[in-house]
This record gives C-alpha cells, sequence and structure tokens, in this order.
C-alpha cells in the first residue's frame, strides 16, 4: 500500500477542505441571491397593489416620476439579481458536467480493474490452489502471511465492489443535481424575459411623462422647492425639540446643557445598549409598505439640478394602515403644527424615533410604548389617494440611515 509523506497528506486534505468552502460558498451565495429576488419580487407585487388602490385617484405628475423610478430601480435590480443567480447556476452547472464526465472515466476504469480482478480471482479459485499455494511456503511465518494476503485480496474485492456502487450512486445524484440546475436556469431566463418586458414598458411610460413635464418645468422645479422649504421648516422643528430634550436631560443631570447626547439613567443605557443591539433587525413601522424615498442627499427625478435632503425614508403604505413603536421606549413628544399632520417622537436611550404624517394618534407624551405597539394611523392625501409614512430614527441630533436599522429594508 503506497503512504503519502506527511506534508503530501496535509496539502492533499488542504484541498479537500478548500474545495468544500468553495462549494459551501456558492450554495450559501444562491440561497442569499433567491432570498433577495424573492424580497424584490414581494417589493413589487405591493407597488402592483397600491397602484391599483390608487387607480381612481388623479396623482401629480411628481408623484408618478415618484412611482416609474422606484418601479424601474426595482425592476432593474431584479433582472441583476436573476441574472446574478444565471450565472451561478451556468458555472455550478459546468463543474457538474466536468464532475460528471470525471465520474464516468474513474468508473469505466474502476470497473476494468474489478473485472481483471474477478478473471484472476476465477483462476485461483480452486480449493486446491489455494492449499498449494499455503503448502509450498517455506516456514510458518511465510505461510501466515499467504493467510493474510487471501484475507486482504478478499476484503480489497469487495471494498472495490462497494467503491463501484458509490461512485455510481454519486454519479446518478450529480446527473439528478444538473438536471434540476438546468431547469432551474431555464426558468430564471424565462422569469427575466418577462421582467425585461415589463421595465421596457415602465421606462416608455416614464418618457412620455417626463417629455410632458419638460413642457412646464420652471413650474415643476418652483413645487420642488417648495416642497423641499416645508419639509426643511419640519425638520428644523424637529431638531429644536431634540435639542431642547438634550439640554432638560442634562440640566436635570447636573451637567452642561450644550452638549450634543441625552444624560441617560441606568435603565435608559440599557434601554440604548438593547436598541443598539439590535440593529438591522428592528421591525417596520408599518405591517406593509414598500421605500418610496430613502435616506441622504439625492439628486432629483425630474430636474437633476435641484436636490432632494431626506432625514430619513418614506414609506408608501395601504389606506387606514396602523403606525408601530419599532422599539421599546417613551414617547417624548407629539409634535402639532400649523397645516402639518402629527408627528409622534419616541425616546429609546439617546435614540429617537420619529413618525410623520399621521392622522390619528393613539399614545400621549410620557407613554411607555413596546415593540410593535401601534402609535397612531398614517394619514391619506385626500387628493391622490397615497398613504405615506415619513420615518426618521437619529442618535441625538444625528440622523442616520433607517434602512441600517430596519430588518431587510
Amino acid at each position: 500500500m503506497l503512504r503519502l509523506p506527511a506534508t503530501y497528506k496535509t496539502l492533499f486534505l488542504g484541498l479537500v477542505l478548500l474545495c468544500n468552502l468553495v462549494g459551501f460558498a456558492q450554495n450559501n451565495k444562491q440561497k442569499q441571491l433567491e432570498s433577495r429576488r424573492q424580497e424584490l419580487r414581494r417589493e413589487i407585487q405591493k407597488i402592483n397593489e397600491l397602484r391599483i388602490a390608487h387607480k381612481s385617484k388623479e396623482k401629480s405628475e411628481l408623484s408618478l416620476i415618484e412611482d416609474f423610478n422606484y418601479k424601474i430601480n426595482v425592476l432593474s435590480n431584479l433582472i441583476k439579481v436573476t441574472n446574478q443567480q444565471a450565472n451561478l447556476l451556468s458555472r455550478e452547472i459546468n463543474k457538474n458536467q466536468k464532475h460528471i464526465s470525471e465520474l464516468r472515466d474513474e468508473l469505466k476504469q474502476l470497473k476494468e480493474d474489478y473485472a481483471a480482478m474477478i478473471v484472476k480471482s476465477y483462476k485461483s479459485k480452486n480449493q486446491q490452489s489455494r492449499i498449494m499455494f499455503l503448502l509450498s511456503s517455506e516456514d510458518f511465518k511465510q505461510a501466515y502471511k499467504r493467510i493474510q494476503y487471501i484475507k486482504q485480496y478478499s476484503n480489497y474485492q469487495k471494498k472495490q465492489g462497494e467503491l463501484i456502487k458509490d461512485k455510481t450512486n454519486e454519479l446518478q445524484e450529480t446527473n439528478t443535481k444538473l438536471l434540476k440546475q438546468q431547469e432551474e436556469k431555464k426558468a430564471l431566463i424565462a422569469e427575466n424575459r418577462i421582467t425585461q418586458k415589463s421595465l421596457e414598458k415602465e421606462r416608455k411610460d416614464h418618457q412620455v411623462l417626463m417629455q410632458s413635464i419638460k413642457k412646464n418645468l420652471s413650474l415643476y422645479a418652483s413645487q420642488i422647492k417648495e416642497k423641499q422649504r416645508e419639509a426643511d421648516r419640519i425638520d428644523r422643528e424637529i431638531d429644536r425639540l431634540i435639542k431642547e430634550a438634550i439640554a432638560k436631560s442634562n440640566a436635570k443631570a447636573g451637567k452642561t446643557v450644550s452638549s450634543k447626547s441625552f444624560a441617560l439613567t441606568a435603565e435608559e443605557k440599557v434601554l440604548a445598549s438593547n436598541f443598539i443591539a439590535n440593529r438591522g433587525k428592528l421591525p417596520w413601522p408599518v405591517e406593509r409598505g414598500v421605500v418610496r424615498l430613502g435616506y441622504g442627499t439625492q439628486r432629483h427625478p425630474i430636474d437633476n439640478s435641484l436636490t432632494i435632503k431626506s432625514n430619513g425614508v418614506r414609506i408608501e403604505t395601504s389606506k387606514g394602515a396602523k403606525v408601530r413603536a419599532v422599539f421599546n421606549g417613551e414617547v417624548s413628544e407629539i409634535l402639532r403644527m400649523k397645516h402639518v399632520n402629527p408627528i409622534v417622537m419616541i425616546r429609546h436611550g439617546n435614540y429617537l424615533t420619529i413618525y410623520k404624517n399621521l392622522s390619528k394618534v393613539y399614545v400621549k407624551k410620557g407613554d411607555k410604548v413596546v415593540t410593535k405597539q401601534e402609535i397612531g394611523e398614517v394619514a391619506t392625501n385626500p387628493s391622490n389617494g397615497e398613504t405615506i409614512l415619513s420615518f426618521i430614527l437619529s442618535k441625538g441630533r444625528d440622523t442616520e440611515n433607517p434602512a441600517s436599522w430596519i430588518y431587510k429594508m
């Protein structure tokens, strides 16, 4: 029996481990892509449901452009993810086709070796030849070795037969896996063709609407600026209230009131720590919805010379949707401003979550709330039927991207 040096054994084991890790990584990547693809499909379904719900309402061109841009973005991402899945499957298919070819060659060689072994075994099968083989031994030691050899040869035959059986099963399993992968790839390509057609239609409708808008761009630009001024006014008032709350907490603790962060009690420190521990796992502030506008400064979809500054996210949901607290906390403020729907602010230690555009409020200042507790209802715009919640998350006075905190946002 051939014995490999320790160095070669280590190298061989390393290669086997590496192959297993690569296989696991590819399988894990495929699962991640499939999960993301299903998320995007559900998002498109939500967009379509909301479009049907608002079909009877006359939406403004600005809202329609936002709708188109959002759906085009989701469709483009779906095509991208599906292509990644198909490409990954192609690599796995090629790998399995190569593996099948290697298995066939290996199986052929095993069968040839086994057949030669059987012929050789048959020729020396009779009892007399075995006895003569043993009797011709020069001493007892040699006879014992020859008995062991006969046993080993018999065991080797048995193992070879089992190995052929195992390789045949592996070949059949790989063939089945290959056929399944080919069907999956076929289905992904077919789905992508349908998605591509849907994307082309959305882009054409978007182009037609943009041509109409460009005829009176100055009017829309002034509307955009007015909306941004109103958003900035509300954000300034929210910032003022947060600043006052921070100063109040610091004065109570005997610290400088100019601090940018809350002075926390022992209980509030635990709450803040638990809030941080749930980063990326917090529930959505509404049960069902799609993000219409993301966080941060971005170019306006109608006029690229204008920017939108978003301190949070805008989530479109269905009429009558309930607003939920995303974590345990205390209602620090109910903000009511002229011509502005109520805003609820909840404090979680040194973090705050802010829920804008409510039609009904179920809580009052000072109330303790728990995760997923209903705190109000999202207001519906009577003119266009849109039900949009603006959601902000901040650490003290510094806003953060809610998508980093909310599960799969």
